[in-house]
């Protein structure tokens, strides 16, 4: 078998195991009985939040620890005529803009769920002092 043949058959069988996994959620015990309905509270929003930020701490920190020796070995190649001293060099500017990237995105979902975090508890504590209000109307009238 040629690797075109092969590879054609693996795409073959991952699209159509994918579909399989994607037509249906398999029936799961207790509430809800599997129907796939997406449960969410604060405290899973504030734990993928902290996730998040702990990533971009990381990224920002750990992504980098190559960054001066990858830049040293890459001129180091370039002054005694190494082409690989010019791909050495482009693959960490690409890595250092993809990591760009990734921390950014890191911080964006950190920021956006501690802000959804803060926009909801201030709207359900207005909403407790507008039905609060409510009733002392009620009471009053």
């Amino acid at each position: 078998m040629s690797f075109d043949e092969e590879w054609s058959a693996a795409r073959t069988a991952a699209a159509a195991n994918a579909a399989m996994r994607l037509d249906h959620v398999p029936a799961a015990p207790g509430p809800g009985g599997g129907r796939g309905d997406l449960e969410l509270d604060q405290d899973h929003i504030g734990e993928v939040g902290s996730e998040a930020y702990t990533l971009h701490t990381r990224l920002s920190t750990d992504g980098k620890h190559a960054a001066t020796a990858t830049a040293e070995a890459a001129g180091a190649l370039t002054r005694e005529n190494f082409a690989s001293g010019a791909a050495l060099l482009k693959v960490n500017t690409r890595w250092e803009s993809r990591l760009k990237t990734l921390v950014a995105a890191c911080a964006n979902i950190s920021n956006g769920l501690n802000y959804s975090l803060s926009s909801h508890s201030k709207e359900e504590q207005q909403l407790h002092a507008d039905f609060t209000s409510s009733k002392i109307d009620r009471l009053l009238a």
